[in-house]
């Protein structure tokens, strides 16, 4: 099978490196850790379709980020697109917002079991730091409990201590339990009674660098009653997993109903836009908030949310990404094990978490990343991967054969194993 080459894409990094910090900032620079080593990757794309994106160089991949979430029914959806360019034509960003903003509103109160109304914004960490802004108004009070293993956003309110820039008082009212621990959440409501604006957390955990983990039996519902009893606001970080697993929200599959539900990236289809949803009783609270942005009442990426969640609901697709997410991990497993090799698949498998746990510093599995990408199948080291409506059955099957010549690689490169 063909191993990528990336000239252009390298050539583009150091003319990116002169005016760019880092040439690529953020996560998905090549020294955070998510793309190792960092010549098995491109830097650049060139142009996207369906379930691909093409390189500068021209190499086609498979792709299981989608863009970390935000193509769900396939890059350049046509559907989404003409909706969106059609909006285009008439307004975008206007000096007072596009009637587009309440029938998008209308269909998400109708669409989402928890919301009665929703506040537009752009970005996931927009909509993390409402919901936080807002309970703290509401409740009047400061803390917040946070799930070990957490990620909502860039924010300073969620960063962590030992991060650059962030300062003490940043975070000074940040509470921690582990997940899955009711008894520690409890004893922490317990002892901090009367002072926590918020507890928040992802759907199930879905962190980065350790394998996912599903609510036990009856976390929810356990949740549910001691953010009631201690009059904690329970905000859910639908951001990642929203409409993946349930248009109606990820606290409804789940089977509780949440205080405040943030979504972002499969909202659009990655046009630029988020959304909080909440309660009836936290709606006053919202909207005597200052929190606003220059683009955030965008009519374009309005226009292109009713039609992604339209569609969404037309193709029935929590059910079309799940069946695929079981497909390809079940064949990705046994391709494993036929090499010698254990995979373990965790999360749920609409966006599901890939460890090779065959070697505890990890170096076999990024190894093995390493040679899928090389081969046209992009997924990363360390995060959930995603499954877009656009995936075929075809697709499904070049993984598997990428993922098994992959292994094969990684067996010949580490003869010590036998």
């Amino acid at each position: 099978m063909k191993i990528n080459d990336y000239a252009k894409s390298n050539q583009a990094f150091a003319r990116a490196q002169r005016v760019i910090p880092g040439g690529i900032y953020g996560h998905q620079g090549p020294a955070e850790g998510c793309y190792i080593p960092a010549d098995a990757f491109p830097r650049f794309s060139a142009r996207a379709e369906g379930s691909y994106f093409w390189d500068l160089d021209g190499n086609r991949f498979v792709d299981y980020m989608c863009g970390y979430g935000p193509n769900v029914l396939g890059y350049g959806d046509p559907d989404v697109n003409a909706a969106a360019l059609a909006q285009l034509r008439l307004e975008d960003v206007a000096t007072i917002p596009s009637a587009r903003m309440i029938e998008f509103a209308e269909l998400l109160v109708d669409t989402v079991a928890s919301a009665d109304w929703a506040f537009f914004a752009k970005n996931g960490g927009d909509t993390t730091t409402l919901a936080i802004m807002t309970a703290r108004a509401h409740t009047r009070r400061k803390k917040i409990v946070f799930v070990n293993g957490f990620y909502h956003g860039v924010n300073m309110w969620t960063q962590k201590l030992d991060y650059p820039g962030v300062l003490r008082e940043d975070v000074a009212n940040n509470l921690y339990v582990d997940w899955n621990d009711i008894a520690a959440l409890e004893q922490l409501l317990d002892e901090h009674s009367g002072q926590v604006a918020a507890f928040i957390a992802t759907p199930y955990l879905h962190g980065n660098f350790v394998d996912n983990e599903l609510p036990a039996p009856g976390y929810w519902r356990r949740v549910r009653e001691l953010c009631d009893r201690h009059g904690v606001v329970l905000v859910i970080d639908d951001v990642r997993a929203g409409f993946r697993l349930d248009l109606a929200g990820s606290d409804h599959f789940y089977g509780f109903k949440a205080d405040l539900i943030c979504f972002c990236k499969a909202l659009a289809n990655g046009w630029p836009v988020s959304a909080l949803c909440g309660a009836e009783h936290l709606k006053s609270t919202v909207s005597g908030l200052t929190y606003t942005g220059s683009y955030w009442m965008g009519a374009a990426p309005f226009a292109a949310g009713i039609a992604c969640l339209t569609k969404l609901r037309e193709l029935d697709a929590p059910k079309d990404f799940a069946l695929k997410g079981v497909q390809l991990t079940d064949a990705l497993k046994a391709a494993a094990a036929e090499n010698g090799f254990n995979l373990v698949v965790s999360g749920e498998p609409a966006l599901f978490y890939l460890r090779l746990a065959d070697d505890d510093s990890l170096m076999l599995h990024q190894e093995w990343v390493a040679e899928c990408v090389k081969r046209g199948v992009f997924i990363t080291n360390h995060h959930n991967h995603f499954i877009n409506h656009a995936l075929s059955l075809a697709d499904i099957d070049f993984t598997v054969e990428v993922a098994a010549e992959a292994f094969q690689a990684v067996r010949s490169n580490h003869p010590e194993r036998g």
